[in-house]
């Protein structure tokens, strides 16, 4: 652990016992004395404290440290030796608690256990393993409440960050606080993002001439510490410094006034003048301990032996307070270790860690003596560059994706067939775009220098890889291209590598849906020609799936219903590992076919499968789908907690949440038209013309609630001309009410009956029911009744809620106009109560204002309130009233059980209930 700030208060440095009280500090620890104190009541906290070096963050953990009396203490600082060992954090951290990894659910000690390197098994995603390192803090809280500390966060390996950034911001009812001490890193601020940041300044004036002046007793005027204080400022380890090196006289008599600027270099500069004073030999030894940066003091011994320096050689840096030797080797602050190897020459340091490297090797330490290895060399090497890929292999094969395209970068630097480079420098980006680093995946395609003269094969992973990218990175125009770009690398493919093109080819129909109309025609086109030509070489379910897909693009529905439908028959046999492989595919299937339920049924299966796994990034993209897809299927307050859901996924990957803005749900809920046209020409010009077309249809669906016939006409219209594989008959029924309220019976009945036509070649009883119900909007009077009595038969049998209840309303309006005013009021009391129920706001108040023009006075029954719940609660609500048990609710939320149990109980309280089966009656139907 760095001990920099270590004497950062009112006692001269060197003296034992336990660590002062900070001088200047109260704000820092009052802070995070009120996080211990929270997690003495059970409550998790999480805290960065961030600053310069030597500012004092050492010292803050060290004070907390003692503050936690009867907490368990769990350590894991960074080194910058490990940070490309993936979890090597996470195994400090948890690795004398290895033993509770029994308590937690298969799917997160097994995780955890190979990430730890402890059993073989498939690669973790870091999220499932964040999720157990959750679970097993909540374990320890039950017997005592728990104190992590992460110093030196910058050094920390990437997936460790990124699992200890998930447990900081999920931490609720556990009785555990985290506390991370870092310097300025743009890459922790991002792995961090969402976890709450106190900045450890420089000390005040006052306080900092305290320190000063406590360090010398009387012997120094107030009036000289000020002078220096003003000169170098109110860094503790620069005044503490002072102190050690010169006098009360000579700071008095010297005109040794530092400059006010730069400080760490100034400090630099100090400690390489210490270090020059030291003999020959130490100097030698201390390099070598400054190469070996994580302080093993075994490896520093073999190390030394290797280059013959005697082992005892330390002790005069132990002495001169630069170093701490005991059984570990600890600098006094990160910037002596780089003071000590900036000075040392280049040839010096490659000395130093090939013999670090053959220490690393004798010890077993392959991987560590892998990276000393790559720092022992100056130019390109084919056997360090293997070393350096065997190692890339290991981190991956525990789940360390980030490491492992470390790792293939370096070794593609030191590699000498430029061929192989590229390789190298390919898989690496593939590994950076796996584990969702975009931006460093995109940077190390920009390092192959000539991708125009890749093979192929090369090429085509070069191409997908970026084209790849264009939804993460969001960046304008990109998403649009990205199906084209992905048809290409399949073309590259063709012929070479069958399972790169087929996934190529799934990708590029990913790429186009998303963009939906503002991807070209053709391209769509020629990626169906292309799915149908690669389906011979595919495995079944491949080839079933780019049938299908490709039937829906390039076939009229009478010829496409089938491969579609043997497609989803496909998909429903599918093996639980390969789920996530067809995601977007699925839900498209389903929709084209109107088959609600099994719809929801692959996005019950995707989520599950996404959260078993990990796979938050999936499971967010099922999510969005979700929220989408029951809008689709009529019910507003199911897409609201899918919304939800969303938002809580990105704060737990450290995302900002008020980004998340689903338009369509906006225009359902009844946020201002203004509103919703400005987020659907937001998500419009970021390319994202699948998520544009929802609001607006959102829109024209409210136009028609409230009346606005002209207005939802001109919304539909330029869709009813542009059709677009399985969306447009979604909307054809929209126009249909709008042509027929706006005086267009001719269209109105053209559609009409087109989508009749449809609903008979794909059999689904919620297009018949919606087809009998566009029919009955154009027909005679004499037919209209019968055919709104079978919509509703048919949609009653459905899982379409929204769409019965607007029937129901549509009848009801009916009948009263023909003056059936009793029947009337049954339909539409029905309708009433329904659309209110499932949260469609606009056709409630449309259906109680036709019951009050009847005289209806009687309020309709409709949700209960539930607005005093938060989102969480909400979520947590509902998920018990479907039945799903504290542990199924955990793992699907990514909490911990404790967190669980502690909402359910404000949600009891809220509600003045006390039992699951009455949260049931007080809870609106839904998944």
């Amino acid at each position: 652990m760095s001990t920099g700030g270590a004497f950062g208060s009112a006692r001269r440095p060197g003296i034992g016992g336990a660590h002062p009280r900070p001088l200047g500090r109260a704000r820092e620890l009052d802070s995070l004395a009120g996080f211990v104190a929270a997690a003495r009541n059970g409550l998790g906290r999480a805290v960065i404290l961030r600053g310069e070096p030597g500012v004092g963050k050492s010292l803050l953990i060290e004070s907390t440290i003692e503050s936690a009396q009867g907490f368990r203490i769990l350590r894991a600082d960074g080194y910058e030796a490990e940070s490309t060992l993936p979890y090597s954090g996470v195994q400090r951290l948890v690795g004398s608690v290895e033993a509770h990894c029994a308590q937690l659910p298969t799917p997160e000690r097994e995780a955890l256990l190979v990430a730890l390197g402890v059993s073989p098994g498939p690669a973790p995603d870091r999220f499932l393993v964040g999720r157990a390192v959750l679970g097993l803090l909540a374990i320890l809280g039950r017997g005592s409440s728990v104190l992590c500390t992460i110093d030196d966060a910058q050094w920390l390996d990437r997936e460790s960050l990124d699992v200890l950034g998930f447990v900081a911001r999920r931490l609720h009812a556990e009785a555990a606080v985290v506390v991370f001490g870092t310097r300025e890193d743009d890459d922790v601020d991002v792995r961090l993002a969402g976890v709450r940041v106190l900045h450890v300044e420089e000390l005040a004036r006052p306080a900092a001439i305290e320190l000063l002046t406590s360090a010398f007793g009387d012997e120094l005027e107030p009036r000289v510490a000020a002078g220096v204080v003003d000169a170098v400022g109110g860094n503790p380890l620069v005044l503490t410094d002072l102190a050690r090196e010169f006098t009360a006289r000579q700071l008095t008599d010297s005109s040794f006034l530092p400059s006010p600027t730069g400080a760490g270099n100034r400090m630099e500069q100090f400690y390489r003048r210490k270090v020059a004073l030291l003999p020959e030999a130490c100097q030698d030894w201390i390099l070598v301990a400054a190469a070996e940066s994580a302080g093993d003091l075994k490896l520093v011994d073999r190390a030394c032996a290797l280059l013959d320096i005697d082992e005892n050689a330390g002790e005069a840096a132990d002495i001169a307070g630069l170093v701490v030797i005991d059984g570990a080797v600890t600098f006094r602050h990160p910037l002596v270790r780089a003071a000590v190897y900036g000075a040392a020459t280049a040839a010096a340091r490659r000395r130093v860690h090939d013999a670090l490297a053959r220490a690393a090797d004798a010890a077993g330490l392959v991987d560590i003596g892998a990276w000393h290895a790559a720092a022992a060399i100056a130019r390109p090497d084919d056997a360090v560059a293997r070393r350096l890929v065997d190692a890339a292999h290991r981190a991956g094969r525990r789940g360390g994706l980030i490491a492992r395209a470390s790792l293939l970068a370096r070794a593609a630097e030191l590699s000498e067939d430029p061929a192989l480079r590229d390789d190298r420098l390919l898989a690496a980006a593939e590994s950076a775009s796996e584990a969702g680093a975009g931006r460093f995946a995109f940077d190390l395609t920009d390092r192959i220098p000539a991708p125009d003269a890749l093979d192929p094969v090369a090429g085509g992973r070069w191409l997908f890889v970026r084209a790849s990218l264009a939804n993460f990175l969001g960046e304008p125009g990109a998403v649009p291209l990205a199906a084209d770009q992905l048809s290409a690398a399949a073309d590259l493919f063709h012929g070479r590598d069958a399972g790169r093109e087929h996934l190529a080819l799934l990708r590029a129909f990913d790429a186009a849906n998303v963009a939906e109309r503002l991807a070209a025609a053709e391209v769509r086109v020629e990626i169906g020609r292309r799915m149908r030509a690669a389906a011979n070489d595919a495995e079944p379910s491949t080839r079933a799936v780019l049938l299908g897909l490709g039937a829906l693009i390039l076939d009229p529905w009478s010829e496409a219903v089938a491969p579609i439908r043997a497609a989803v028959r496909e998909l429903a046999d599918l093996d639980d590992r390969r789920v996530l492989e067809f995601t977007i595919a699925g839900v498209v299937l389903t929709s084209a076919l109107w088959d609600a339920g099994a719809r929801d049924n692959w996005l019950d299966r995707g989520e599950r499968v996404a959260t078993e796994s990990g796979s938050l990034r999936e499971l967010d993209a099922l999510l969005w789908m979700r929220s989408l897809t029951d809008l689709d299927r009529g019910d507003v307050l199911a897409s609201g907690r899918a919304v939800a859901r969303v938002r809580e996924l990105r704060q737990a990957m450290g995302y900002p949440a008020e980004h998340v803005v689903n338009g369509a749900y906006l225009a359902w809920t009844g946020a201002p038209t203004a509103v919703v046209v400005q987020v659907a020409e937001r998500t419009l010009a970021a390319g994202f013309g699948g998520a544009h077309t929802a609001s607006i249809n959102a829109l024209a669906i409210r136009d028609l609630a409230e009346g606005r016939y002209q207005d939802a006409y001109a919304l539909l219209a330029p869709y009813e001309a542009e059709r677009f594989h399985q969306v447009s008959p979604h909307q054809l029924p929209e126009y249909v009410e709008a042509a027929a309220r706006t005086g267009r019976a001719a269209d109105a009945a053209r559609v009409a009956t087109e989508f009749s036509e449809f609903a008979d070649i794909i059999g689904s009883p919620w297009a018949q029911g919606v087809a009998l119900r566009c029919s009955a909007l154009v027909a005679s009077t004499d037919d209209a009744e019968k055919r709104y009595l079978a919509a509703i038969a048919a949609l009653t049998a459905t899982d379409t809620p929204i769409d019965l209840y607007r029937t129901h309303l549509l009848y009801g309006e009916w009948l009263r106009r023909q003056r059936r005013r009793a029947d009337a009021k049954v339909h539409l009391r029905t309708a009433a109560a329904g659309l209110t129920r499932f949260g469609a706001v606009s056709f409630a108040d449309r259906a109680a204002r036709e019951l009050n023009a009847l005289g209806e006075a009687t309020p309709v029954a409709g949700a209960p309130d539930l607005t005093q719940l938060t989102a969480r609660e909400a979520e947590v609500a509902a998920s018990a009233a479907a039945g799903h048990t504290n542990a199924e609710i955990a793992a699907t939320m990514f909490l911990s059980t404790n967190t669980v149990d502690y909402h359910l109980r404000k949600v009891f309280r809220k509600l003045d209930i006390s039992s699951r089966r009455q949260l049931r009656d007080r809870l609106p139907p839904g998944r």
